[in-house]
C-alpha cells in the first residue's frame, strides 16, 4: 500500500507485540481461577451488568468500525451511515425479548444452534451451523486484515507480521480461558477503546476548523446529504438489513445472552449497549462524509485515518495503533471462543465420531486450522468491506426464516430449508462483483443493457433484498 510512514516500523512492531502480550498475560492470569467447561462456554452464567455491557459492545464493534462506516459513507451518503449505525445496534434491542425467551425455554443452553436443533431436524440445523461458522470465519479474516492494513498504512509494516502476532496472542489466552478470559479482557479493551475514541473526537472537532460539520459537507458534497440521492435510501436499507442480520447469528452474542446472571441484567446491558454503539458508528461514518468532501479522491476505507493523521502527529498515530489493536483483539477473542463453543456443543450432533472424542480439544485444533487460513487471507490485504458483505448475504437468507420460526411453529423443516436455499441462490445471482459493476445474472449471464439503470446501479441493495424477503414468498406458497 502506498503511504507516508507516520511512525517507524520498529515503533509499530514494538506496540503490536507489547499490547498483544499484555492482553495475553492478563487473559491467562485471570482465567487460571476459572477453569472448567462451564466457564469456557458460558462464564458460569453469572456475569454482571458492567462486564456484560462492555463485552456486548466489544462483540458488536471491531476494527471494522475504523474502515467500514467511513467507506460506506463515501458513496452511500448519510443514509449508509444511519443504516450502518442502526444495523449494528438493533440486534441488542431484538435480543431483549428473544434472549429472554430462549433463556427461559432452554436454560442450560449455550448456542443458538442448540435451540434450532430442538426446533427442527438435522438437515436445517447443520445448514445454519455451517453458515454461522462461515460468517464468523469471514469476520475473523476481515478483522485481522483490517488491523494488518491499518498498521501497514501507518508504518509500512508487512501485513503478515501484524496478522501473525495478533492471532497467536489471542489464541493463547482464549483457547486457555474461554469465555471468561474473553469477557474480562473485553472490559479492559473497551475502556481503552472508549478513551481513545473520545480523544479522536476531541481532535477532529477542535483542530479541523469548520470542516468537521454538516455545513462543510453540504457545500462540498451536497448529494451525500440530499433527500433525492437514491443511494441514501438503498445503501441505508442495505446496511441495516445486512449488519443486523449478521449480528443476530453471531454466536459471541448468544454466549453473552446465556452468560448474564439474570434476565434483568441482560435487559439493562442490551439497552445500554444499544445507546453506546449508535453514536460510535455514526461518528465513524460521519468522518467518511467529511473525508470525501475534503478530498474526493480519498481511499474510501481510509477516510477516518485521512482526517486524523493528515497533520502527521505522531501521538495520534500511536493512539490509532492502540485503538486498532484493542478493537481487533477484543473481537478476535470473541470469534475464536464463539466458533470453539459451536464445535464443542453442536459437534456431537453434527459429526458421527466415536464417543471417546474430546470435543474441547477438537475445537481447538479446528480453530488453529481456521486461524492459519485467516492469516493467509489477511496477508493478502483483500477489501474488508467486500468480505463482510459476502458473509452478510448468507445471514440475510437465513434471518427471517430462522427467527420467525421461533414464534410460528407452523414452519416445518422442509419449508424452512427450501426458503433459505432459494433466497440464498437469488441473492447470489444479484450479488455484485468486487468492482460493483455487474453480477452473475446481470452482466455475466445476461447483458447489463437488458435491465433498467436502477437495477445495475443497485445490485448490492437488490441482492440483499432478494436474499432476505424471497424466503417469505416460499412460506406463503407452501402455506407452511
Amino acid at each position: 500500500m502506498d503511504n507516508t510512514n507516520y511512525i517507524s516500523q520498529s515503533t509499530s512492531l514494538i506496540l503490536v507485540i507489547v499490547i498483544s502480550l499484555i492482553f495475553t498475560l492478563v487473559g491467562l492470569a485471570y482465567s487460571k481461577r476459572y477453569q472448567g467447561i462451564n466457564n469456557y462456554l458460558t462464564a458460569n452464567r453469572n456475569i454482571g451488568f458492567f462486564s456484560l455491557t462492555t463485552s456486548l459492545i466489544a462483540s458488536a464493534l471491531g476494527a471494522w468500525i475504523l474502515f467500514g462506516p467511513a467507506s460506506a459513507a463515501t458513496w452511500g451518503g448519510i443514509g449508509a451511515v444511519i443504516g450502518y449505525a442502526l444495523g449494528t445496534a438493533f440486534p441488542m434491542i431484538f435480543l431483549i425479548s428473544l434472549g429472554k425467551k430462549i433463556r427461559n425455554e432452554f436454560p442450560k443452553g449455550s448456542t443458538l444452534i442448540e435451540f434450532l436443533r430442538k426446533r427442527f431436524g438435522k438437515r436445517l440445523f447443520k445448514l445454519v451451523l455451517l453458515m454461522t461458522i462461515f460468517y464468523m470465519f469471514v469476520f475473523l479474516c476481515a478483522e485481522v486484515t483490517a488491523v494488518a492494513i491499518l498498521i501497514n498504512y501507518i508504518s509500512g509494516s508487512e501485513l503478515w507480521i501484524t496478522a501473525l502476532t495478533v492471532l497467536i496472542a489471542t489464541l493463547i489466552y482464549t483457547l486457555y480461558g474461554g469465555l471468561r478470559a474473553s469477557i474480562f479482557t473485553d472490559n479492559i479493551q473497551m475502556i481503552v477503546v472508549l478513551i481513545l475514541l473520545l480523544i479522536s473526537v476531541f481532535y477532529l472537532t477542535s483542530f479541523t476548523g469548520d470542516q468537521f460539520s454538516f455545513s462543510f459537507i453540504k457545500e462540498k458534497s451536497p448529494h451525500l446529504l440530499s433527500s433525492s440521492y437514491i443511494p441514501n435510501y438503498t445503501a441505508g436499507l442495505t446496511f441495516f438489513i445486512a449488519v443486523s442480520a449478521t449480528n443476530l447469528f453471531h454466536q459471541g452474542n448468544w454466549q453473552r445472552v446465556y452468560a448474564a446472571k439474570d434476565n434483568e441484567t441482560l435487559k439493562k446491558s442490551l439497552i445500554f449497549s444499544f445507546i453506546v454503539i449508535i453514536p460510535i458508528v455514526l461518528f465513524m461514518g460521519f468522518s467518511g462524509l467529511v473525508a470525501v468532501s475534503v478530498d474526493p479522491k480519498v481511499v474510501p476505507d481510509l477516510g477516518f485515518f485521512f482526517l486524523l493523521l493528515r497533520d502527521q502527529v505522531k501521538f495520534l498515530s500511536i493512539i490509532i495503533v492502540i485503538l486498532g489493536l484493542s478493537l481487533t483483539i477484543s473481537t478476535v477473542d470473541t470469534l475464536v471462543n464463539a466458533i470453539s463453543s459451536l464445535i464443542i456443543v453442536d459437534g456431537k450432533a453434527t459429526f458421527n465420531l466415536s464417543r471417546n472424542v474430546d470435543y474441547l480439544k477438537l475445537s481447538k485444533y479446528f480453530i488453529i486450522g481456521l486461524s492459519i487460513i485467516a492469516f493467509i487471507v489477511a496477508s493478502k490485504g483483500f477489501s474488508i468491506l467486500y468480505l463482510f458483505l459476502l458473509a452478510d448475504l448468507f445471514c440475510c437468507a437465513f434471518v427471517l426464516t430462522v427467527f420467525y420460526s421461533f414464534y410460528n411453529k407452523k414452519i416445518n423443516e422442509k419449508t424452512a430449508y427450501l426458503a433459505i436455499v432459494i433466497g440464498l441462490l437469488g441473492g447470489i445471482l444479484l450479488f455484485p462483483t468486487p468492482d460493483f459493476s455487474k453480477s452473475l445474472l446481470i452482466g455475466i449471464l445476461l447483458p447489463v443493457e437488458s435491465f433498467p439503470s436502477f437495477v445495475s446501479e443497485s445490485l448490492l441493495f437488490l441482492s440483499f433484498l432478494t436474499a432476505t424477503f424471497v424466503p417469505m414468498g416460499i412460506w406463503k406458497l407452501r402455506k407452511f
